[in-house]
């Protein structure tokens, strides 16, 4: 079932906020972003938050590792060398953790896309469109990639 962003705003980035002071309390390197259509106003979601972290390429190896201590790993079969995913359990909305080196292929898709769909109105009314299809995951990809040259 979709709902409209809207509804979960204020509890999505109360989520981020707490996740961002939990890995700087633990000392992890890098920019957390809200990202996802959770993080846009007026967007289809499935009610969960989306959270990337960009860390320095160098630190990519040891960041994960060092998150790999602090959170559940999520979805092993997503995992590249330039992406790694996280679950953020004990929120009140589900909530993952994507991570990457910043400048890399991943990144690029995760900023650049939602920085688009934000800005521009018929990104936002197709990616709309998008998520009201069965098996809308599928065609996302390919959606992302066209966004992001990708």
């Amino acid at each position: 079932m979709m709902i409209w962003s809207d509804e979960i705003t204020t509890r999505a980035a109360e989520i981020h906020a707490r996740t961002e002071r939990t890995l700087r309390a633990a000392g992890v390197p890098g920019e957390l972003e809200w990202t996802g259509a959770s993080s846009v106003p007026g967007t289809l979601t499935k009610g969960d938050v989306d959270l990337h972290l960009r860390v320095p390429a160098e630190l990519f190896g040891a960041t994960v590792e060092q998150l790999k201590g602090l959170l559940p790993v999520a979805v092993p079969s997503a995992w590249a060398p330039t992406l790694a995913v996280f679950d953020v359990p004990d929120q009140e909305l589900p909530t993952g953790l994507a991570v990457t080196p910043a400048g890399s292929e991943h990144d690029r898709r995760f900023t650049l896309a939602w920085q688009r769909i934000a800005a521009e109105p018929e990104l936002h009314r197709r990616y709309n469109e998008l998520k009201r299809e069965p098996g809308h995951e599928d065609r996302k990809s390919g959606f992302f990639s066209e966004l992001t040259g990708t």
